[in-house]
């Protein structure tokens, strides 16, 4: 490889990992309670690696054997981010039935002054489908992380009371830590409740009956429906409907590359 493609190479590195670091500073900045800003930092890092490696030849010095392994893991690596991420984009227009019996809201960051930002626009689409379907109720799903005031549930409760809608229709599952624990929790609070409803000598047979029958929704950003669908498919709802709502365009790139990352682990 010539001087100048190197150099060339090199630069297009460097200023790529200046991007990262940029938009690594931005993510931070939101005070989103996740660490995953540090990913963009060490993308930042292997960036300037890979121009070093243009701009000194290292890749010369490279075994070739080494050097095919490299490029297949990389294409591997790439196919498989570009497979998730159609499916994430594809699950970004899901639409549900109207009257629904339950709607999920999963939660997200609260702080003292209410929810942040993506849990509201979950929330405001939550508030939408509730006000076109009177009949529907609501179980909003999230515990207490060590960067909040109080449990989510409780902060996402207040957010709907506020804006009118019934207490009545709300449900607070307030200890889930996670997405997957977010959709268990709930559909053992949506099972109980239905119990309750149902006469009081009813099997517990009948009564998983039931909930299989219901109708469910699951409310939350448009990056994160595609797993958090696959979650409640694989717990014993496969007829559960998405409700996206959208979600803070600046962060976007963001929430879709995370969620690789955390449909990779959930998978394994």
């Amino acid at each position: 490889m010539g001087n100048i493609a190197s150099r060339t190479l090199f630069g297009i590195c460097i200023l790529l990992a200046m991007a990262c670091v940029a938009y690594g500073v931005a993510v931070w900045n939101t005070r989103s309670g996740t660490s995953f800003w540090l990913v963009w930092i060490v993308f930042a890092a292997i960036l300037v690696l890979l121009g070093l490696s243009f701009l000194l030849h290292w890749w010369s010095l490279v075994p070739k054997f080494v050097r095919y392994i490299v490029i297949v893991l990389a294409i591997a690596g790439l196919a498989c981010f570009g497979l998730v991420e159609s499916q994430i984009i594809a699950a970004m227009n899901t639409t549900a039935d109207s009257g629904l019996d339950y709607v999920i809201v999963l939660g997200a960051q609260v702080r003292k002054d209410g929810p942040a930002l993506a849990l509201r626009y979950r929330l405001d689409k939550a508030i939408e489908y509730l006000e076109a379907n009177p009949g529907t109720k609501c179980v909003v799903s999230g515990g207490k992380g060590p960067n909040e005031p109080f449990p989510e549930a409780q902060g996402m409760a207040a957010y709907l009371e506020e804006r009118g809608i019934d207490s009545s229709r709300i449900i607070q599952e307030s200890k889930s830590t996670t997405t997957e624990e977010n959709i268990r929790y709930s559909l053992k609070l949506i099972e109980s409740n239905t119990s309750d409803s149902n006469q009081a000598n009813a099997s517990n047979q009948n009564s998983e009956s039931n909930v299989q029958n219901l109708t469910v929704g699951v409310v939350t950003n448009n990056f994160h429906m595609f797993r958090a669908l696959q979650i409640a498919h694989n717990n014993g709802l496969p007829q559960t409907q998405g409700i996206p709502a959208g979600s803070p365009p600046d962060m976007l790139v963001n929430n879709m590359v995370r969620e690789f990352f955390a449909e990779v682990k959930y998978l394994l």
